[in-house]
């Protein structure tokens, strides 16, 4: 739903992204593509993002049935290995100098309902931080690794989608040169998101 560094190594299908640590209040911080051995932690990083985004920050009310059935669906161990060892998926880690991960991006193939989106553009899925990890710099690190990455993958436009109500991703995703083309209805159980559809020409190098 919401939804997210010059030293280039070689990433999980070959193409070469860019990663790298800097120093923030005393802390060294590294971008890095995700790796297998990464699936408990990110399945926690994940699910423990998403918490404090949707339930402690906006507090969605989603029925608890349904919530529970998604969080295992969306952010499960299996979900996160299975995404981790598709080819056409890429996922980057940001992690403190004790290796504890603190943020995620997540890109793949375009599936939003847009009638000029197809599965051959690129979708920027995830792009979360920790609350206490926020104004690090690690949202705007790992938004520009995953666009460099699928500009080298899938070329052309990128999309996401972002909930409606979440009015600082959105100027994030705005500055970023994305900008809102569509919207749609995201399900939770019977609980529907409203969500929109933002779009970032394939051409744009504003990063």
């Amino acid at each position: 739903m919401i939804a997210h560094r010059k030293a280039a190594i070689a990433g999980q299908d070959g193409l070469v992204r860019a990663v790298g640590a800097w120093h923030v209040r005393g802390m060294t911080l590294t971008i890095r593509p995700a790796l297998s051995s990464d699936v408990e932690a990110l399945s926690i990083l994940k699910l423990t993002a998403f918490r404090q985004t949707f339930i402690d920050g906006f507090a969605v009310p989603y029925p608890p049935a349904d919530l529970a059935q998604f969080e295992q669906e969306s952010y499960g161990v299996d979900r996160v290995a299975a995404e981790l060892a598709d080819p056409t998926h890429a996922t980057w880690v940001a992690q403190d100098a004790d290796g504890a991960l603190l943020a995620y991006a997540h890109v793949g193939p375009c599936k939003l309902p847009h009638p000029d989106a197809s599965a051959d553009q690129g979708e920027l899925y995830q792009l979360y931080a920790l609350n206490a990890a926020q104004g690090q710099g690690m949202g705007g690190a790992l938004m520009r690794v995953a666009m460099d990455w699928l500009a080298a993958a899938m070329p052309g436009p990128v999309w996401l989608g972002v909930w409606s109500g979440n009015d600082r991703a959105q100027a994030i995703y705005g500055r970023a040169g994305f900008t809102k083309v569509g919207e749609y209805g995201f399900r939770v159980g019977s609980w529907t998101d409203h969500e929109y559809i933002f779009c970032r020409d394939g051409t744009d190098q504003s990063l």
